[in-house]
């Protein structure tokens, strides 16, 4: 079932008017939709677990392919700087605006993961750095499933309105790309509104995009740490330190991509690989979800990442106009 979701999710993705919204997000829908069919989703309850937790770790590592480090040294020390300062400082930024929302602390840190590094794929490589109890479980999910519509709705929102603002910006393509990969969510909506920009654009907005998600696997330990020395519930899970393993394979999968030689069908062929766990993975999380708690607790949490997301844009215009 998370298999076919996660086929047609990435057909789907493929579509003109679909693409900005990503083929992880529609496996996602995909995965809801089959609630409809309860008998199927309470048979595969335990295979529905392993493939939102195993595939996951899978589909990140395979992700590693998409990096290019040595596009990324040529970037230069400004772009990943610039990059730190957006992924520090948002993550910090959301986090706080959406407690003062009243935000859960499990939903606001997912919710800033998102919106501050890269979309879904941050959402789900945090994730497990947060532990809970097996009756906490399902909570969880539901946070997950919330956290990655947020990121997904809010980014394509985004995507729109700097198309729509580009000819008042006045700024040429490397800013125009910079800011695009700078400020928004998922990959798919920066090549979106890069795409908009010419051909420098887009290789701008690539590259800043990608200078976040190179971000991912250290915020994960930094997180995971943190996370676990403000939760007061789990004083069984103290003593281990919270290291996302899975976030080195990653890493070692971008160092294998960029040095290892490879032709590009190779690379492309395992990065649709990626993609096509991770829909599982996805497919598999909107196949748990609670609707009723989904719906309940979602209202603060957009308004929290909203407002995030246009101080991100205000920043990274300001920024883009004056370094790059």
């Amino acid at each position: 079932m998370t298999l076919l979701c996660s086929i047609v999710g990435s057909f789907l993705g493929g579509l003109p008017y679909l693409t900005v919204i990503g083929a992880l997000v529609l496996s996602l829908i995909l995965g809801m939709l089959f609630q409809f069919y309860r008998p199927a989703i309470q048979k595969a309850e335990s295979g529905i677990g392993f493939i939102s937790n195993k595939f996951l770790r899978l589909g990140i590592i395979l992700l590693g392919f998409k990096l290019n480090l040595i596009d990324l040294a040529h970037a230069g020390v400004k772009t990943i700087l610039f990059a730190m300062v957006i992924v520090s400082g948002m993550v910090v930024l959301t986090y706080n605006i959406a407690r003062k929302f009243g935000v859960s602390k499990r939903l606001a840190i997912l919710t800033a993961s998102g919106t501050s590094i890269c979309g879904a794929a941050a959402v789900m490589g945090i994730s497990p750095q947060i532990k809970v109890s097996k009756d906490q479980e399902a909570d969880k999910h539901n946070d997950e499933v919330l956290a990655v519509a947020i990121v997904a709705i809010l980014g394509t929102v985004f995507t729109l309105i700097e198309i729509a603002i580009k000819p008042l910006l006045h700024m040429t393509s490397m800013q125009f790309g910079v800011m695009a990969g700078g400020s928004l969510h998922e990959i798919a909506h920066a090549i979106a509104t890069g795409s908009a920009g010419g051909p420098v654009s887009l290789s701008a907005a690539i590259i800043t995009k990608l200078s976040r998600v190179l971000l991912l696997a250290p915020a994960a330990l930094i997180i995971g740490i943190w996370y676990q020395h403000q939760d007061k519930t789990n004083e069984g899970e103290k003593g281990k330190l919270p290291i996302p393993w899975f976030m080195a394979g990653f890493l070692l999968a971008s160092v294998i991509g960029t040095f290892v030689p490879m032709s590009s069908a190779l690379l492309n062929q395992l990065v649709k690989l990626a993609y096509l766990v991770l829909g599982m993975a996805m497919a598999a999380l909107g196949m748990s979800v609670n609707f009723k708690a989904f719906l309940s607790s979602g209202r603060n949490a957009v308004l929290a990442a909203l407002s995030a997301s246009v101080v991100l844009l205000t920043f990274t215009i300001i920024v883009s106009k004056m370094f790059f």
